[in-house]
């Protein structure tokens, strides 16, 4: 199980009483026809406590998976987890057991029939910044060190690019390039795609003091944002996790004053809505985000908070 870089270090007990051609087409499923590491995690656990809960109520194996036993344990799930989290996991059970038919491992798919709990999403609930707080935001960044520099530019590039925080801290030193005499940024973003983007000039600014002044210029092979070397605060050549991105956000959040629990994809969001209301469009912005389908940009767009606020001052009691 190590290959799915999954907690368990063995199979699930009803995939070792299932026989060796179950435990290898088990480990094919993670291994061969999920390529996202956050999604393989995600199905792998959800696959192991499934097929654990399994177990522990008397299912004898994988081929005695029946529709009522995974529409049982979905039902317990909905009672601490949120819908979407839920679908996935249902999703990951449908999956495992499509892959299992394909192989002739079980005869059908006991999950196919399962529905899972309805979810109807909107509007985004991804908390914002308003424009004045992340400039302040930016502003209030010491960039004297190069934690600052890093920081401050991995904070634009999020705002100014649209960019998700996988990709941004996925790029390397050549990925900021010049083209036509302007700074651009190339973002690998979900399904491999590379997505490359002018720079805004702020973005442009920062960027470029950042490279300088922690002299990465030159390693163009070596990541873009680097963690700080324990005692020194100096770069290394490690990659930033995003737990550390998460963290240093929340840090800086809470330095420069602002209240509004704010997260890796808070400034996306933040800069999809500074477009849209300086008269953007919502293709170009869609376009801008490497989103597929404009519905997912309206997720982000959150100019009707706004107006929601102005509505609610009208109740003068």
């Amino acid at each position: 199980m190590n290959l799915i870089a999954v907690s368990s270090p063995t199979l699930p007990v009803l995939v070792a009483a299932s026989g060796d051609r179950a435990g290898v087409r088990f480990l094919e499923f993670f291994a061969v026809t999920i390529r996202n590491p956050h999604t393989r995690r995600a199905y792998a656990r959800a696959c192991d406590e499934f097929l654990t809960w399994c177990a522990d109520v008397g299912v004898p194996s994988l081929a005695a998976v029946q529709p009522l036993h995974v529409a049982t344990w979905i039902e317990q799930q909905t009672l601490g987890l949120a819908a979407p989290s839920v679908k996935q996991r249902l999703a990951a059970i449908r999956h495992l057991f499509d892959w299992l038919v394909v192989g002739q491992v079980v005869p059908v798919n006991p999950a196919a029939s399962v529905r899972g709990p309805r979810h109807v999403v909107k509007e985004g609930k991804t908390p914002v910044l308003d424009p004045a707080e992340a400039r302040a935001l930016l502003d209030s960044i010491d960039t004297t060190t190069p934690a600052g520099l890093r920081d401050r530019a991995l904070i634009a590039l999020m705002v100014y690019s649209f960019a998700r925080v996988g990709a941004a801290l996925g790029m390397k030193v050549e990925d900021v390039y010049t083209q036509n005499r302007r700074l651009w940024v190339r973002l690998n973003e979900k399904g491999g795609k590379d997505h490359a983007m002018p720079c805004h000039h702020n973005l442009e600014t920062y960027l470029t003091a950042y490279l300088d002044g922690a002299g990465l210029a030159a390693d163009l092979k070596g990541p873009l944002f680097r963690t700080l070397g324990r005692g020194t605060g100096q770069l290394t050549s490690t990659p930033l996790p995003q737990a550390n991105a998460y963290a240093m956000i929340r840090r800086r959040a809470l330095a420069a004053g602002i209240a509004t629990r704010v997260g890796n994809h808070s400034f996306r969001a933040t800069g999809i809505t500074a477009y849209l209301k300086n008269g953007g469009t919502l293709e170009k912005a869609a376009a801008m985000a490497n989103h597929a389908s404009t519905r997912t940009t309206q997720l982000y767009d959150r100019r009707r908070d706004e107006m929601s606020l102005d509505e609610v001052e009208r109740i003068r009691v």
